[in-house]
């Protein structure tokens, strides 16, 4: 479910205290795409829930440049929360998850294969309050960016 930040901190608090463990993943998921459906799924197997963080627009555009988002939030919010494995999203305005990561305390942060541990700019965060990181999905191999050229290429 999409929530509002304040509505998740509730959800984590109910699910801390059924002693479920949490695992965090987080994205701009401008075009959906089976990289993303895969670093998903890795995630969801990391923990009992899974928390999906969407990029707000603005940020979008600020780490991904003019033209970007292709989609809005709120249609790329909902599309991440009807993936399977996914328990909660949230859209969050910040350039890094670190606000994130410090007032949610989930036990797993999972990145992508594109890091290793080592270099997860969060990973002293995570440490910091006891949780661990996880690299999780396929090789990088698949991008938004590569799609929206072909896209741009194979219309007349």
């Amino acid at each position: 479910m999409v929530l509002a930040e304040s509505e998740l901190v509730d959800a984590v608090a109910r699910d801390r205290a059924a002693g479920r463990t949490l695992a965090f993943a987080n994205g701009c998921f401008d075009l959906l795409h089976v990289g993303h459906v895969r670093y998903i799924r890795g995630a969801a197997a990391e923990a009992d829930r899974l928390i999906v963080a969407v990029n707000d627009d603005r940020s979008v555009a600020s780490l991904k440049g003019a033209g970007r988002p292709v989609l809005a939030a709120e249609g790329r919010a909902t599309l991440v929360d009807a993936l399977r494995g996914v328990d909660y999203v949230v859209i969050f305005g910040d350039l890094t998850v670190e606000r994130l990561l410090r007032l949610l305390k989930p036990d797993v942060h999972c990145k992508g294969t594109d890091y290793t541990v080592a270099t997860v700019p969060e990973r002293a965060v995570v440490q910091a309050y006891g949780g661990r990181t996880a690299i999780v999905g396929d090789p990088k191999s698949h991008a938004t960016r590569d799609l929206l050229v072909r896209i741009a290429r194979s219309t007349p």
